[in-house]
């Protein structure tokens, strides 16, 4: 089955000063697909995300919608969301919600913050929700406007085991319902539950794409995490073409 392109970038490039942050990327986010950027810090993972969202504008190159205005269909959570001080979680989806320019019911918004495994916390605090809550909510903000295509910025960073295994299955939900996924992370045992395709970013280049299994066979490694260390080596050493 074809899967419908619904970004397609194409040499994208963006410098800093002397330094080559990102190098002739070509990037397919297709419909449909739970997509993992994966890579080193200061890869140019951040950087190349920003400017197929258009946050940034590329040095050279390309980035095409599957419509003519993407933003309203796109939703974006960074790991850090500031909250309305002294709000409850359902006052800052409420408020989130208005930015979209929706006003929903109090049984809509409890109906979002249900889908998140939140509905219980719905009146408390956000600042005093635990961590794995407060990136739920993070998500419920992101999904208040039903969008097509999610990106999500390390979703489970800095969470614990319980925490982390409620996100990833949020995350599969998301997907069975057909919500398209791109996430980045450093946890290359999540990628693999997760990603039916990853691409790895190295040195601001796309270094590697395809699905685990098929990146496990090319390069003959038994798991992701051995995959990413023999290839980040390779950067290490200076070989990453």
């Amino acid at each position: 089955m074809t899967l419908t392109t619904l970004i397609q970038a194409k040499g994208l490039r963006k410098t800093y000063g002397q330094r080559a942050v990102v190098q002739d990327v070509n990037l397919n986010i297709r419909e449909g697909e739970v997509l993992a950027i994966i890579g080193p810090n200061g890869a140019g993972k951040s950087t190349t995300l920003d400017l197929v969202l258009g946050l940034r504008r590329p040095d050279a190159g390309t980035v095409t919608y599957w419509t003519s205005d993407p933003s309203p269909h796109i939703g974006l959570q960074l790991q850090s969301t500031p909250f309305f001080p002294g709000f409850t979680a359902m006052e800052n989806l409420c408020m989130f919600a208005a930015f979209y320019g929706k006003r929903l019911s109090g049984a809509e918004l409890i109906r979002h913050l249900d889908r998140c495994g939140l509905a219980e916390a719905a009146r408390t605090d956000a600042l005093r929700l635990s961590g794995g809550q407060q990136k739920r909510l993070a998500i419920a903000m992101t999904l208040v406007h039903d969008p097509k295509l999610l990106f999500l910025d390390e979703p489970t960073a800095a969470l614990d085991p319980r925490a982390r295994r409620d996100i990833r299955e949020l995350i599969r939900s998301l997907a069975d319902t057909g919500t398209s996924i791109v996430f980045t992370s450093h946890d290359m045992e999540e990628v693999h539950k997760l990603a039916t395709r990853l691409v790895l970013i190295c040195d601001g280049k796309v270094k590697a794409s395809g699905t685990p299994d098929e990146l496990l066979s090319r390069y003959g490694t038994g798991s992701l995490e051995q995959l990413y260390i023999q290839l980040t080596d390779e950067l290490e050493n200076g070989k990453c073409q």
